[in-house]
């Protein structure tokens, strides 16, 4: 796909990534899951850095699910690592870029370390407006719903919430990020078709694209095939195609 082809009119504003596939990556070639982690970094590089060059507005990355924490010790060790050398190593060229980094999930379970770094990061970067990265850390979608609905009941229970007004739009505002639009586009990586308990509320009128592309191996290419196969899409949001002839609306 010739990059200069893409609309830059119909760039989706949010992104969200299901970055699968690394160990798969690894084992192919002989390696530790670890060193497919570690590969897995420079694709969060260069996806983070083309994301932005398109003209993306928010970046979500599934980087390490709730039900991530039931892998091997010495692994999940590994990726909380990880993580703390990825916010080292990028946390200045994010400021050069004006790229607000951001965190959702129930983050009071990572270990205290990357839990202040992951603050740290979120605070220094807290003015920036080119761009939002969102990492999805200790993330479950049921979690983050479940979570809302705790906050939401207990809003009610102080009267500070009347019950029979509660609608869609109201629950969304005790989600992780309400100032977010939901995703336009959710990317998924390593030839799997499912969502795996991610952004379940905000994903309801997303276009899913899947690829067998290993994380490891996702470069800005892919993300451009990504957001030219979005473009093709109509997107209709329960109306006819009659009704959305007109300009595209976004959620």
């Amino acid at each position: 796909m010739d990059e200069s082809q893409l609309k830059p009119d119909r760039i989706p504003r949010h992104v969200a990534i299901i970055m699968d596939g690394n160990g798969r990556w690894a084992e192919r070639r002989g390696l530790s899951r670890v060193e497919g982690h570690r590969a897995g970094l420079d694709a969060c590089r260069e996806v983070l850095r083309s994301a932005n060059d398109l003209g993306v507005e928010h970046l979500t990355l599934y980087a390490f699910s709730l039900e991530n924490w039931n892998r091997p010790k010495a692994e999940v060790r590994e990726l909380m690592n990880l993580l703390e050398r990825y916010l080292d190593e990028e946390i200045e060229e994010v400021m050069r870029n004006d790229i607000r980094l951001r965190s959702i999930g129930r983050n009071d379970r990572l270990p205290p370390s990357v839990r202040k770094r992951v603050e740290d990061a979120v605070e220094r970067t807290r003015d920036n407006r080119a761009m939002d990265l969102i990492f999805a850390l200790s993330y479950g979608g049921r979690a983050e719903i479940v979570d809302a609905a705790r906050r939401l009941a207990r809003d009610a229970e102080e009267g500070k919430v009347d019950p029979h007004r509660i609608d869609e739009k109201t629950f969304a505002a005790y989600l992780y990020a309400p100032d977010v639009p939901d995703p336009d586009l959710l990317i998924r990586t390593g030839d799997e078709q499912r969502v795996s308990n991610f952004l379940l509320w905000q994903i309801a009128y997303t276009e899913i694209y899947t690829t067998s592309v290993m994380w490891p191996d996702f470069r800005r290419e892919h993300l451009v095939e990504a957001i030219a196969d979005y473009q093709g899409r109509e997107r209709r949001f329960g109306m006819t195609s009659a009704q959305v002839g007109a300009p595209e609306r976004r959620t």
